[in-house]
This record gives C-alpha cells, sequence and structure tokens, in this order.
C-alpha cells in the first residue's frame, strides 16, 4: 500500500479536535457558577442581620477577601494543571493565598484574646457552618471536577484537590454572608475543619468522578 493510501485510510472518518477554553475563561465561567449558587443560598437563607457593622470590620473584611484569594487561585492552578503541557509548579499557586488566610484568622484569635482575654478562646459547636460548607462545597467540587474532568489520565488527584479547595473556600466565603459568627477562634476551626472535610473528599473522590465523566 502507498503512503498517501494509508494516510487517506487513517485519516477517514475523524473527528476535528475541539481545542479546550484557557484556563482564564473556565475560571471565568467557574466563578459565575459559583457566584449564582452562592446567590441561591443567600435567597433562602437572607443576607446576615449585621452585614452592615460586618463590612466595617477590619478582620472579617480581610477574611472575606483572604477567602476569594484562596478560591480565585487554587480553581486556576485546577485549570491549568488539568492541561498536558503546563508545569506541575501551578499546584503552589494557592498556597500564599492559603497562609494569608491562616494569618488573618489567627490574627483575629490574637485580636479577640487582647480584647476579650481568655473568654476569646472558648470554643463553642458550631454545627450550621460545617454543614453549611460541606453542603456547599461537595456539589460545587463536583461541577468543577466536571468541568475538567479531561485531566482523568493526567494529574486527576491535585486538579481535584485543588478543585475542591476553590469550591470549599467559595462556600466559607457564603458562609460569612449569611452566618454570624463572630469569635475569630470559632472561624478558624470550623470554617478550617470544614475546608479540609471537602478539599479531602475532592482528593479521594474527584479521580474517580473524573474518570466516569470522561467516559
Amino acid at each position: 500500500m502507498r503512503t498517501e493510501d494509508l494516510i487517506s485510510q487513517l485519516s477517514r472518518g475523524l473527528k476535528p479536535v475541539r481545542r479546550l477554553p484557557s484556563p482564564l475563561a473556565m475560571l471565568g465561567l467557574w466563578c459565575l457558577f459559583c457566584a449564582g449558587v452562592i446567590g441561591a443560598a443567600l435567597l433562602i437563607s437572607g443576607l446576615r442581620a449585621d452585614f452592615a457593622a460586618w463590612l466595617m470590620d477590619g478582620f472579617d473584611l480581610y477574611h472575606l477577601m483572604s477567602a476569594a484569594l484562596v478560591a480565585l487561585t487554587a480553581g486556576y492552578a485546577a485549570f491549568q494543571l488539568a492541561l498536558p503541557d503546563r508545569d506541575q509548579r501551578w499546584a503552589l499557586l494557592p498556597v500564599p493565598a492559603v497562609v494569608g488566610w491562616l494569618v488573618t484568622m489567627g490574627w483575629g484569635c490574637l485580636e479577640d484574646l487582647a480584647r476579650l482575654g481568655p473568654e476569646a478562646l472558648q470554643l463553642g459547636v458550631s454545627l450550621p457552618c460545617l454543614s453549611f460548607i460541606i453542603g456547599l462545597g461537595l456539589p460545587m467540587t463536583a461541577a468543577i471536577v466536571f468541568l475538567t474532568r479531561h485531566a482523568a489520565l493526567l494529574r486527576p488527584v491535585p486538579v481535584a484537590a485543588l478543585g475542591a479547595l476553590s469550591a470549599a473556600a467559595f462556600a466559607s466565603l457564603g458562609l460569612t454572608l449569611v452566618h454570624e459568627l463572630n469569635a475569630a477562634v470559632m472561624v478558624l476551626v470550623w470554617h478550617g475543619l470544614a475546608v479540609l472535610v471537602v478539599t479531602a473528599l475532592g482528593a479521594l473522590a474527584g479521580p474517580l468522578l473524573m474518570q466516569r465523566a470522561a467516559l
């Protein structure tokens, strides 16, 4: 068989490959989806009663900005790593934002301690915080896993873990808009625990969901 005939036979019936959107475009789509989910949660639960005064509090504002930065950087890193030609070091992108988030909450704990004394370190039970972030974070994790399903054979675990971290941070951001939790140590423990749970579940179950979605 001539080379030309072989090439013609092999290429017959092939479908053109659709180019994947850029990570920035995917991040924009992801943010719109998360904004819609958080907006729906606000319609159901309502905006926190002390919203105006809450915005004036330095700790709460910085906490909100830090959570948003974690959500954005983790989501962008996930979309970068989902492409085969991207450097694995993109996984480190959200690290400074996560450190800043923890520092913000730790600083809030110190401010509460200076203002209230040992009373500021009293840890109460806040199961609504845990259930809200997990309840919102897991479906959003499934959504970003679907958006990055083409990474099933490339880097499924880091992509799923970063996507889950982004989803959990968005859920934490949404929680601060609807639920009053003024003690910084409560925010640190319950938000942090819920984010860890969602990220861990995403890293464990995400690769399997990716493989099924990619079929």
